[in-house]
């Protein structure tokens, strides 16, 4: 999968399931912050990716990556979520706990790990 969409995906998701409202995210596969804004709800996401100079979002479980211009499912239960990059083929899913975002990707075959 493209890391910056996995950012993005992991960033809605650990905004969604944990109810804060954080404009950055930690990626420790990289070793450093990336920087969003915008509006995240349990139903809608309208962010703006700073790395990428583009737009995330739409209503959930469908979402675009405008700088891919691909469509991504993303299924969110309680701590977990689930869905699908359009644009490669590919399954992911992940857990988020204290902040801490656990993603399995599986067109890596490995996890990675961000935190908010």
């Amino acid at each position: 999968m493209n890391r910056h969409t996995r950012t993005c995906i992991a960033f809605v998701a650990a905004n969604v399931i944990s109810g804060i409202k954080a404009t950055s995210i930690y990626d420790y596969d990289r070793s450093r912050h990336f920087n969003f804004s915008g509006t995240i709800s349990e139903s809608n996401v309208q962010i703006y990716d700073y790395e990428r100079s583009c737009h995330f979002g739409g209503r959930l479980p469908s979402l675009f990556d405008y700088g891919r211009s691909v469509d991504i499912l993303l299924q969110i239960d309680k701590t977990s979520f689930g869905g699908y990059d359009y644009g490669g083929d590919e399954h992911f899913n992940g857990h988020v706990s204290n902040g801490f975002i656990s993603f399995y990707d599986f067109s890596e075959s490995r996890y990675f790990n961000y935190s908010i």
